[in-house]
């Protein structure tokens, strides 16, 4: 933990009963999103109760209705039960919940949030309508084609060093821009960055996204 839909769908793919899932002979096959979805609850559970020393379900069975546990059972430290999470002894930091807001600018509404994983499927369009003058000043480069592996580092985050906040559409859910901070590894200084859709600039979309990544900063002892 912490796990979103990508990490725990990776996770999945990890296992040698990863192909099983996906359906054999006269079997169909698993409900994978009911898998990615336990695997986010128990993922969550852990973040938000630091009390949980260890956890083990068996047997889980999933099938194409979904999954259930047939037997759990979870260890817990007396002594840390009231003490609330996140759960200090995760690898990184959990989704940073809690910077969500609603925007209107330019007679348009949008949705800003922390970045997400998952996100990574809303690059592609947004890139292309991002022009080439816009996306040189962006990267300090001119640039034409974007690598996933390159598409994954601007979306996968480690939170205790890298912030990114994306604008979507209301209406649409596409991503119209996003602000982006970096930490130095004593965690005083940062660097930010912006990047609004070409088509959506010069109405106030970009001083939002900086308001936004301005006052985690602050909040984080930036």
């Amino acid at each position: 933990p912490p796990l979103d839909d990508v990490l725990a769908g990776d996770l999945i793919e990890q296992t040698r009963t990863g192909r099983l899932l996906a359906g054999f002979r006269d079997h169909k096959p698993a409900n994978r999103g009911a898998i990615v979805a336990a695997l986010n609850g128990l993922s969550q559970m852990i973040v938000d109760f630091p009390c949980i020393v260890s956890l083990d379900i068996n047997p889980l069975l999933a099938d194409a209705d979904g999954v259930i546990a047939l037997d759990a059972r979870i260890e817990i430290e007396p002594g840390r039960v009231e003490k609330p999470g996140p759960n200090p002894a995760l690898a990184i930091r959990p989704y940073p919940s809690g910077w969500n807001r609603d925007v209107s600018v330019g007679g348009a509404h949008y949705h800003i949030r922390p970045i997400k994983p998952a996100d990574i499927a809303l690059y592609p369009q947004f890139l292309a309508r991002i022009s080439p003058d816009d996306l040189r000043l962006r990267f300090l480069s001119p640039r034409k084609n974007f690598s996933d592996q390159m598409l994954k580092r601007l979306t996968q985050l480690d939170y205790d060093r890298d912030m990114a906040f994306v604008a979507l559409e209301a209406s649409t859910g596409a991503l119209a821009g996003v602000s982006r901070l970096s930490c130095d590894p004593d965690h005083t200084v940062a660097e930010y960055a912006l990047l609004v859709r070409t088509d959506l600039q010069g109405h106030g979309l970009g001083w939002e996204l900086l308001r936004q990544i301005v006052d985690y900063a602050k909040a984080d002892g930036i």
